[in-house]
């Protein structure tokens, strides 16, 4: 079965939230891939850490916005309160997995902790960002559906 099939074969809104953590991943990967690389001196460690948490982490986010999705309160909320507390969620999970895969990869815990400090901060502003600019496509494309 080839991934463009599966892709074609999935509602609009998983596809949707598909895109969306793709986009994401790359986006935090990116950042990670550029932390790891400042705090080791090291990009080959910067690249391995970031290849590795493109596995780990496209899944975590995808089941996150799945389930994020199909809560009532999503809806319900203000968007900005939604997404304030869709990144707090979403950032406790991330780094959790940062640290563990660095200390894994680097062999370090302090490395892990050191880099899974930092994102604290740059994931939770980008995440943010992120998750604005999505809400706005997932409306226009609503929208759009609607006047069709």
């Amino acid at each position: 079965m080839s991934c463009l099939y599966v892709y074609v074969m999935l509602s609009f809104s998983h596809r949707l939230h598909l895109v969306k953590a793709i986009s994401w991943r790359i986006t935090g990967s990116v950042d990670t891939m550029i932390w790891a690389w400042v705090l080791s001196g090291e990009w080959t460690f910067g690249i391995a850490i970031g290849g590795v948490e493109m596995l780990t982490k496209i899944v975590l986010y995808y089941v996150h916005d799945r389930i994020w999705h199909r809560t009532e309160s999503s809806h319900q909320w203000d968007s900005h309160k939604t997404h304030l507390f869709k990144t707090i969620t979403w950032r406790f999970l991330g780094t959790i997995d940062t640290i563990v895969l660095s200390w894994l990869v680097s062999g370090s815990w302090h490395m892990g902790l050191q880099l899974g400090g930092i994102e604290i901060i740059t994931k939770m502003v980008l995440y943010y960002m992120h998750e604005r600019i999505w809400f706005r496509i997932k409306w226009k494309t609503s929208a759009e559906s609607a006047n069709a």
